[in-house]
């Protein structure tokens, strides 16, 4: 079988697949794959896989599916998998770095200094300890993120209509979460029910002077009521890793906003998550060929 590597994995990966088969990272041998690798970066739309015609597996090296066309995979016989617990610590360490970056003003801060700026005065921190953390979405990142919460000392809220139970969190219902939260902290996939979740009505029932740290999906919030809670300081912080495309639109309306934390996209992007990844891409190739025969 020929196996196609779309997007950026470990560089290991492909020397550990030999075994199942030939490994390609051509995109131009789509047609004759059988089996395909993806993360974020390539779109598994129906017009993408009907160009593959020989497919059999795709796996997302990640969590979120929302890049794939599962109906489409579905009524091909084509079976979706993915790697949902490899990027768990990456992507849980990295919302809380960017919740201490923005109370820290931590880029701010560097800023000055290479610009000649000693700010020493005018930036003023924030501590975790004694905030109240709120989560949208408890699944495994979120809890992930609120066991590192409270290590700083913080009370961690949350919101999850497919959770019923969670030790790590105090589940509430959204209005509350978000009323009550100091820093809001997104995990929730991107699903029809989930696009545009903070709109402009939700911003407004947020504690004025919200942070917002994003690491879940750019789509789950509405970008120009977002930017309007932040001219006008209802929100005093976006910090995003995600948008609504990689990279985003010129007219995105976040970008280059004061009080908006940029990054490109690398919470699962650590050496060690892709590693993971790998690990969990070979196991589950492992088993297709046995099924294959």
């Amino acid at each position: 079988m020929l196996i196609l590597l779309a997007d950026a994995f470990d560089p290991s990966l492909p020397e550990r697949l030999k075994a199942f088969g030939e490994v390609t990272d051509d995109v131009a041998r789509l047609a004759e794959a059988e089996v395909l690798l993806i993360r974020s970066k390539t779109k598994a739309t129906g017009e993408y896989l009907a160009r593959a015609p020989q497919l059999k597996l795709i796996i997302r090296g990640g969590v979120g599916l929302d890049n794939v066309d599962r109906a489409y995979a579905k009524e091909r016989g084509i079976r979706v998998d993915n790697t949902p617990d490899a990027s768990t610590v990456a992507v849980a360490e990295f919302a809380l770095t960017l919740m201490l970056a923005a109370i820290n003003h931590v880029i701010e801060g560097h800023n000055g200094m290479l610009q000649g700026k000693f700010l020493k005065k005018e930036l003023k921190r924030s501590e975790l300890f004694g905030k109240t953390l709120g989560l949208i979405g408890v699944g495994r990142i979120g809890t992930a993120v609120a066991q590192r919460a409270k290590a700083f000392g913080m009370r961690v809220v949350g919101y999850d209509p497919f959770v019923q139970h969670n030790a790590q969190v105090e589940l509430l219902e959204l209005d509350a979460v978000l009323s009550g939260a100091d820093l809001l902290s997104l995990h929730a996939p991107l699903t029809p029910e989930t696009r545009g979740l903070l709109n402009g009505e939700r911003l407004g029932r947020t504690k004025r002077g919200v942070v917002i740290v994003n690491t879940g999906r750019g789509g789950c919030v509405d970008e120009p009521a977002l930017a309007a809670a932040l001219q006008s300081g209802q929100v005093r912080c976006y910090a995003t890793d995600v948008w609504s495309s990689d990279p985003p639109p010129t007219d995105c309306p976040l970008v280059g906003l004061p009080g908006v934390l940029m990054a490109p996209h690398i919470g699962a992007s650590s050496k060690e998550n892709l590693l993971r990844i790998g690990d969990e891409v070979v196991q589950k190739i492992a088993a297709y060929s046995r099924e294959r025969g």
